[in-house]
């Protein structure tokens, strides 16, 4: 009898480490295509025919699809047992759009398909967040840091992929193909492991009911924690170059940026495993506000602007991740509410880049700065009501369940 309960518990840890390292890879995939499509915007347009301002439309047809697919998506994995499967299906998804993407001669029909990349990343996104925490449960903090840091090493090969595939075949295409080439042995490994089963109804209600007001406070703190990460890998080449720094400095200042995003999310899976995600959130805003800060006061200091990148990047890094830890310790972290959270982080990363290039040439350079810093602040804020709307929710929680069992008492 000990032997076969050792058996078991051997072949339980078994699926926990394929599962984990499933969900790992598809992470890693997902920051292949996230980041595959700057490096290559310029060969899209000429593909197309089309001038870069015309072409950057794509970046909010992709983000739309993203928003769309988050919502849709979140429904999905609550709705059907086989959530791996849906994962395949969004990768296998992604292979064909990549595929398609350097054959299209026409800017119209590109849109429509990164549209579809948007929704199909969505999805597989929504479904590694939330089948990671159906596999851990209570003890997945350190594990959600992990699939974002993989998501960052995904981020960090993309480019190294395409520079290396342009300097072999001088197009895009090769790129595209072999990205969407190496996204088919983990959608089939995924679509052949069982997935993990959902938790039923008396397993979730230690974490309780999401309430509506605690989802929509995160999911506006979610597009704010999105709007800055995005707005700031996106723009600080920009800012840089404006104050006159050269575009080869400037390239590896936002190297600094996404290097210490990743580095620190390494840095973050330990950290997890031992504090709480409320104070190392925190922590990270804090952290990531002191960047932007450091090159207000020394506007013209390239030393502050190096250092205000790498604190930016440091502080960013696990927010998001942790973010998903703190919505998991105060509520059932259902597709359905994963879903609405990425849909915030969707709107985020669409509404504050854009803000920025509203700003950026009718203010200065430095209302992109401040725009972050803002941002950040009112992210503090929305931390703060949260931590109280969540604790006083539970205390209301606990009253009701001792006037109940009061009431039901002899």
């Amino acid at each position: 009898m000990a032997g076969i309960v050792q058996t078991r518990a051997a072949d339980g840890r078994r699926r926990v480490l394929e599962r984990t390292a499933l969900y790992y890879l598809s992470f890693i995939a997902l920051g292949l295509s996230s980041a595959s499509f700057g490096p290559t915007l310029p060969g899209l347009a000429q593909h197309t025919g089309s001038r870069l301002n015309e072409i950057s439309f794509l970046f909010t047809a992709r983000a739309l699809g993203y928003l769309i697919g988050s919502f849709r998506g979140g429904r999905l994995y609550d709705r059907f047992k086989q959530g791996q499967r849906i994962m395949a299906a969004c990768l296998v998804g992604m292979s064909v759009c990549l595929a398609i993407i350097p054959t299209l001669p026409w800017l119209w029909l590109l849109t429509g398909v990164l549209f579809m990349l948007g929704v199909m990343e969505a999805g597989l996104d929504v479904g590694g967040n939330v089948l990671l925490v159906r596999v851990h449960g209570e003890r997945v903090d350190p594990f959600m840091n992990g699939l974002h840091f993989f998501f960052g090493i995904g981020a960090v090969l993309s480019p190294i992929i395409v520079a290396r595939a342009l300097l072999l075949s001088g197009d895009i295409g090769w790129a595209y193909w072999i990205l969407a080439m190496l996204y088919i042995p983990v959608a089939g490994w995924l679509f052949r492991s069982p997935s993990p089963a959902s938790p039923d109804h008396a397993e979730t209600q230690e974490n309780g009911r999401p309430l509506p007001g605690l989802v929509i406070l995160l999911a506006c703190m979610f597009g704010l924690f999105v709007g800055v990460e995005v707005g700031i890998g996106g723009w600080i080449f920009t800012y840089a170059t404006t104050m006159g720094i050269a575009s080869g400095t400037a390239a590896y200042l936002t190297s600094t940026y996404w290097g210490a995003f990743t580095a620190a999310r390494l840095i973050g899976i330990p950290i997890s495993a031992r504090v709480a995600p409320g104070p190392i959130l925190l922590a990270d805003l804090l952290i990531c506000l002191t960047g932007p800060l450091t090159i207000v006061l020394w506007p013209g200091s390239q030393t502050a602007l190096w250092v205000g990148a790498f604190l930016a990047g440091l502080g960013m890094a696990s927010i998001f991740p942790t973010g998903l830890a703190l919505a998991q310790r105060r509520m059932r972290l259902t597709g359905k509410v994963t879903g609405i959270l990425l849909v915030g982080g969707s709107a985020g990363s669409m509404l504050l880049p854009w803000l920025v290039g509203q700003a950026f040439e009718r203010i200065g350079p430095l209302s992109f700065l401040w725009i972050m810093i803002v941002s950040l602040l009112l992210a503090l804020a929305l931390l703060a009501v949260f931590t109280w709307f969540a604790a006083s929710s539970q205390k209301t929680a606990r009253r009701e369940t001792q006037h109940e069992t009061l009431d039901s008492s002899p």
